[in-house]
């Protein structure tokens, strides 16, 4: 399920990447570019936080999502999907976490 959703919302977020502004929110948000995508993904990501801090799973849910979804646009937006994320967290299963960060450097 979770992947089929996810394919689902690649597909839609891609097809409004070409739609006027004002035929949807999505399409508006990447007229407008980077500054307004990164503004909105911060702010959700500030909601999650507060959801978190209030203890009610269901708002936490809620603000989840809403990071997940904006999230998604800015991958769009820089020619990358959740697929991509997918594959990362892929290569990185089973690898310790203080491993994997340090092959970074």
């Amino acid at each position: 399920m979770s992947n089929d959703i996810l394919q689902k919302l690649t597909e839609t977020i891609a097809s409004r990447k070409q739609a006027a502004p004002e035929s949807s929110y999505v399409a508006k948000l990447f007229s407008k570019g980077d500054d307004a995508i990164l503004k909105k993904v911060i702010e959700e990501a500030g909601e999650v936080l507060l959801a978190a801090k209030d203890g009610d799973k269901q708002h936490l849910t809620y603000e989840v999502a809403d990071l997940w979804f904006h999230t998604m646009v800015l991958l769009a937006h820089k020619g990358l999907s959740a697929d991509d994320v997918l594959q990362e967290l892929a290569r990185r299963e089973g690898v310790s976490g203080i491993v994997e960060k340090a092959s970074r450097k």
